[in-house]
């Protein structure tokens, strides 16, 4: 009994031994694989494109790793913050199978491109070949008539050959028509700061994918502020590039005559090297044609110096400082002096005391960094606020809707009336005109003709926009101004739980549409936060032609105040789905 206890108990110890050498080589893979997971979220959050670079030059990881460690990120956060309207997996891990094979089989002598390997997203408004481009719409979602488009937009094309790995597409509100970011396609998205507030629109889903780190980078569309007043909610860098610089062809418009792309980033550096890529002439975009002799010399990168604030000299704009109303696409000429002066006061926005304050504890920031700051009552007045607004787009719409639908519509329908026959019902008027888009209840009629034959196109357009423009040359000049500082935003992001002014917010607003209505450009950079955490943007805007000096200006200042702060998301939230 005993020499057969003995054994037993020889046989439970060696047991025990094998059960924890069996414990310990189930548990290292799992400990190794943790703190793998550790090293890559201390690596990819908040990585530049230049330390990804490093990344892959060191070969610490592959681009398929770098796009898997995204996709799961969006995978974690996407259902309650609603950024991303498709996520593209099978694409992106293609793609990124792909550019490793490549760099295997080229190995030392293989050069990858500027944006090679780096995890992007693009605004849902944006053609990618074999995707539906759902504008947000749901129209363009109807079973069996989807918006597939047949090719690229021409941005796509650059970033694929730059070596950008495709993601998928970002919500959007319908059109791009809103301030805020509310979808018939897919719902609402959240602020990634607390997603019970507006991340803004139109690019609001850009913005919180891009801040949350669910992308390197993406692009925006900006028809009245949709590039820049999101990124002011959100603590990211939007280019509004000098209209002409980058192309659209292949995005579907809201307003042709104003729309315009750019990217948006985390750091000025991410976005610069993107508008390198995206820049460029295309002769499906007739105001791209020129603008090479027009530019300064590329690459944009070179232009990005610490010190490139001092000695330069801003005005603010007292019209926005006022809060003089100029309507989202103008008011044509044959309106009336009771609808000028009806359209004027329905668009006046005045300048929050929050934002006013954030505004003013901002430049400080401007000037340590050597700049000097005016405010005059002479410059930018009300009176140029009334001399923009003067330049009505609304007629022209149409236009811009039919020649995206010829080249960029699915083989049921290339026009909007070979939509309406094959779906049943007509495009909306906000994209083929009909009625003021600001007053659907029709107070003025607004006929729809060609720009490029309409007798009334000098009046409507051409007149106008080119006295706005001389006026914004004309302060430079005089006052021996480099550029414009303002808020980006008229208000801080506003809660979507609660009503505000008796309504759900379609905010927030800003007061920057005059921008696209005379082709500047202009670029938001983080301005520090409100008292309750949420991000404050500043923008800054400079003569046409001048994007190297404006990201110049950019870059220094976010190198002086180093203001962007990662939100910290959350797995559960308010209205995760509501639309």
């Amino acid at each position: 009994m005993k020499i057969r206890a003995s054994f037993w108990c020889l046989l439970l110890v060696l047991s025990s031994f094998a059960t924890g050498c069996l414990y310990a080589q189930t548990t290292v893979p799992s400990t190794t694989a943790s703190a793998s997971q550790e090293a890559m979220d201390r690596d990819l959050l908040e990585v530049t494109i230049p330390q990804l670079e490093q990344l892959y030059r060191r070969h610490k990881y592959t681009v398929t790793e770098v796009v898997r460690w995204h996709i799961a990120r969006i995978e974690r956060y996407n259902g309650i913050y609603r950024a991303v309207q498709n996520l593209d997996v099978q694409g992106a891990l293609a793609t990124a199978a792909r550019e490793d094979a490549e760099a295997k089989a080229g190995g030392s002598n293989f050069v990858p491109g500027p944006m090679w390997g780096v995890p992007i997203v693009t605004k849902a408004n944006t053609s990618i070949k074999g995707l539906v481009t759902t504008d947000g719409w749901k129209g363009y979602l109807i079973p069996g008539h989807e918006l597939v488009a047949p090719k690229d937009a021409t941005i796509i094309t650059k970033l694929r050959a730059a070596g950008a790995v495709i993601l998928g597409q970002t919500n959007m509100p319908d059109f791009a028509a809103s301030d805020t970011n509310r979808s018939t396609a897919y719902g609402r998205t959240g602020n990634a700061y607390d997603v019970r507030f507006s991340p803004g629109g139109s690019s609001g889903g850009t913005v919180t994918a891009v801040t949350s780190n669910f992308a390197v980078l993406g692009n925006g569309t900006d028809t009245g502020n949709s590039i820049r007043m999101p990124s002011a909610t959100s603590s990211v860098v939007g280019v509004f590039p000098t209209r002409g610089l980058v192309s659209i062809a292949g995005i579907a418009p809201l307003d042709w005559l104003l729309d315009n792309t750019g990217p948006i980033a985390r750091t000025v550096t991410d976005a610069t090297i993107a508008l390198d890529v995206m820049a460029g002439e295309d002769p499906h975009d007739p105001r791209t044609i020129g603008s090479a002799a027009q530019a300064q010399h590329g690459p944009y990168t070179q232009y990005l110096k610490p010190d490139a604030l001092k000695g330069k000299r801003f005005g603010v704009p007292a019209f926005i400082l006022s809060g003089a109303g100029i309507p989202f696409q103008g008011i044509p000429a044959a309106a009336s002096p009771s609808e000028v002066a009806q359209d004027t006061e329905d668009s006046r926005e005045l300048l929050r005391p929050e934002t006013r304050a954030a505004f003013m504890k901002a430049i400080e920031g401007l000037r340590a960094a050597g700049a000097t700051v005016i405010f005059d009552d002479s410059i930018l007045p009300d009176s140029f606020a009334v001399t923009v607004a003067r330049v009505g787009t609304f007629p022209y719409v149409r236009e811009g809707t039919e020649k995206f639908l010829a080249g960029y519509g699915p083989a049921q329908y290339h026009s909007a009336e070979e939509y309406e026959k094959a779906v049943g019902s007509p495009l909306p008027h906000t994209i083929i005109g009909g009625v003021s888009s600001t007053n659907p209840e029709g107070r003025r009629s607004l006929p729809q003709a060609l720009i490029e034959t309409d007798p009334q196109a000098e009046a409507n357009f051409f007149g106008p926009r080119k006295r706005a423009l001389d006026a914004y040359n004309e302060t430079l000049d005089r006052l021996h101004l480099d550029g414009f500082v303002y808020p980006a935003t008229q208000m801080p992001p506003p809660d979507e739980t609660m009503p505000q002014n008796g309504k759900i917010s379609e905010g927030p607003h800003s007061a920057t549409g005059w921008v696209n209505m005379i082709g500047v450009p202009a670029v938001v950079v983080p301005g520090g936060f409100y008292p309750d955490g949420l991000p404050f943007g500043l923008e800054l805007s400079a003569r046409p032609w001048k994007d190297g000096d404006l990201l110049s200006w950019a870059y220094a200042y976010e190198q002086a105040t180093q203001h962007r702060r990662p939100p910290v998301l959350v797995e559960k939230g308010l209205l995760p789905n509501a639309r």
